[in-house]
């Protein structure tokens, strides 16, 4: 399509303002978003005041004010305006995006997605409602991928050797994550991203870096969209992914509570995930740029660390008895660099679990998946390079919280069968890699407090039911207890802000 090629609405409608441009098209929304937006999964402002919202850009894939009975289609990126914003919140607040079917009485079965009806501005008497609650409009987007092209502030993009067929069914996942994800027949995935910030996403930009680097591990992308402008770097912010689905793939969390639920071994499918995760880790060192962590940055790190406590300390009070013994594992990573050590750092995974993980029913073969990263930190510090050590950490965490979260519910056998199965990954990743994990005690114990120390503020806020998890791991970090191999049932197999599959 071309850049300059009238819009569906434009050309069945000449003689009406474009919604896009409508004024008074946001202020009629935001007493429906102002209900809708903080109860979703993927609103990282919980807990602070919204007051309103700032409209950055609308698209309208699909006429909205037609008189017709197909649904509309507008896409929107808002800017969510709230009180005491955090200090990782970008200036402004925090940018979502928003796709929103319109249609005067939408079907019964979508009433669960239902926004609401705006009471002025140009969608009045129409039904608002989540669009990617509704199949039809999920297949809209697969077309839309399909056929390269620009549709007014979005850019749809397509691998050039991929073949998208038309016509796949649209299955959206239901399960509530910090983005959402729509399954087309067996086929593909769409990753629609909810928080959006300025430039590349590691989702797809790791991806079909491995993609060049010929490692099978990852599902390579097949398409995905992106806003018409580039930002301040140049670069063109992701909106939403379309990756091979691999159907009659078990993800890792399930695999391991299916093996604890019959007291079943799971050393040798560790071991192939350490092998795995090695090759993706080395994947992404030859094909990314690279850099070594001295003193002056392994300092910057522990710094951070030390913030990171401190505010996590305040927010939840249970915390602060065990601040000073926390901190010696920050003060020891920043040790490594004033005794004149360095470590090697590379893009990674930077949210690595088992739910992050799946096997082939066929084959016994891993592959990772969702390389976004923590959606709680930025952009840009995802995109830094880090130590691989940091996802070895978090792997091992969950296989903690396997053993502790199973039917065994963490007895003597299933501690025993977690400490089995963490030597398994760290000697898969050994033979795969070259280093064995476990050689960089204090870089394992610093990550580990940290991954704990942010698993105990997500608790606190979203679920405070698990807060116990990671506070077992802050009890025995704050006893300086050895973090790359031991067992105390902490850390979320599926980490906080994460998205399992999708």
């Amino acid at each position: 399509m071309s850049d300059t090629a009238p819009t569906r609405a434009t050309r069945n409608s000449p003689d009406r303002r474009p919604l896009v441009t409508a004024p008074d098209l946001l202020s009629s929304l935001v007493p429906l978003l102002a209900e809708w937006v903080p109860r979703q999964r993927w609103f990282a402002g919980k807990g602070r005041l919204l007051t309103g919202f700032t409209l950055l850009s609308a698209t309208e894939l699909l006429p909205c004010t037609g008189d017709g009975t197909a649904p509309g289609l507008l896409q929107l990126l808002v800017r969510a305006q709230q009180s005491a914003p955090p200090s990782r919140t970008p200036a402004g607040g925090d940018c979502y995006q928003l796709l929103l079917g319109v249609h005067p009485a939408p079907a019964p079965q979508l009433a669960p997605a239902v926004i609401g009806r705006p009471g002025g501005g140009p969608l009045r008497g129409r039904t608002v409602y989540d669009a990617l609650l509704d199949n039809r409009l999920c297949g809209l987007l697969l077309e839309r991928l399909r056929v390269p092209g620009r549709l007014g502030g979005l850019r749809f993009c397509r691998e050039a050797d991929v073949d998208i067929p038309s016509g796949l069914p649209a299955r959206p996942i239901a399960v509530e994550q910090s983005n959402s994800s729509i399954v087309y027949g067996d086929s593909f995935i769409l990753k629609v991203f909810r928080r959006i910030e300025p430039g590349v996403n590691p989702d797809l930009e790791l991806p079909r870096a491995l993609a060049d680097a010929k490692c099978a591990r990852v599902p390579a992308p097949a398409a995905w969209f992106e806003s018409a402008t580039a930002d301040e770097s140049g670069e063109a912010t992701t909106l939403g992914v379309l990756q091979p689905f691999l159907a009659g793939s078990a993800d890792g969390w399930q695999l391991a509570l299916n093996a604890l639920a019959v007291r079943a071994d799971f050393t040798g499918s560790a071991r192939a995930l350490g092998h795995a995760t090695a090759e993706v880790h080395t994947a992404l060192a030859q094909t990314l740029p690279t850099t070594e962590l001295r003193r002056p940055q392994l300092d910057v790190i522990a710094a951070q660390m030390h913030q990171r406590l401190e505010a996590t300390a305040r927010a939840v009070p249970v915390l602060q008895p065990y601040r000073a013994r926390l901190r010696t594992a920050f003060d020891e990573l920043a040790a490594v660099g004033h005794d004149g050590r360095s470590w090697a750092a590379q893009r990674i995974h930077g949210d690595l679990h088992l739910g992050q993980t799946l096997r082939t029913a066929d084959e016994g073969r891993w592959s990772l998946i969702d390389f976004e990263g923590e959606p709680a930190r930025p952009l840009a510090e995802r995109r830094r390079p880090q130590p691989a050590v940091r996802d070895v950490a978090a792997m091992l965490r969950s296989f903690d919280y396997a053993a502790r979260s199973g039917p065994a519910g963490g007895d003597p056998w299933a501690l025993e069968w977690a400490r089995r199965t963490r030597d398994a990954y760290c000697l898969g990743y050994a033979e795969a890699g070259g280093l064995d994990p476990r050689s960089a005690p204090e870089l394992m114990r610093a990550y580990e407090t940290d991954k704990a120390v942010y698993e105990v503020l997500y608790e606190a806020r979203h679920r405070p039911d698990w807060l116990a998890v990671p506070m077992a791991a802050i009890r025995r970090l704050a006893a300086g207890g050895v973090p790359a191999v031991g067992v105390d049932g902490s850390g979320p197999a599926r980490s906080p802000g994460s998205d399992g599959r999708g």
